[in-house]
């Protein structure tokens, strides 16, 4: 895989979380592990990230009742865009990027 693509690739996994959660980064990171380790390493990162996300929009739901819930949601939302934007920009020059913080579930 080329550089350019491997950014590419890296950069649509980080990104895709905005809109469709989950989904993009495990598309990407099962299209590529095994092409790039750069993708691989990036794949994991934003799929962890997104499933940390999933969850706290589960606990924002959950907890909208007591009205508290909203305020999870809101900052799952600036969380998310926040750093999945810090994050596709710095794969996109060729960058590892580590989340601040993220639940490593897939190694």
């Amino acid at each position: 895989m080329s550089e350019s693509d491997e950014r590419l690739y890296a950069t649509l996994g980080h990104a895709g979380i905005i809109l469709f959660g989950f989904v993009p980064p495990l598309i990407v990171w099962l299209i590529g592990k095994d092409r790039s380790a750069f993708v691989d390493s990036q794949g994991k990162e934003a799929l962890n990230f997104s499933i940390l996300m999933v969850i706290g929009q589960i606990i924002g739901w959950a907890t909208s009742i007591i009205f508290i819930g909203f305020l999870i949601l809101l900052a799952v939302f600036v969380v998310t865009l926040v750093f999945c934007i810090q994050a596709a920009i710095a794969v996109n020059k060729g960058e590892d990027y580590r989340y601040p913080f993220n639940w490593r579930i897939i190694k």
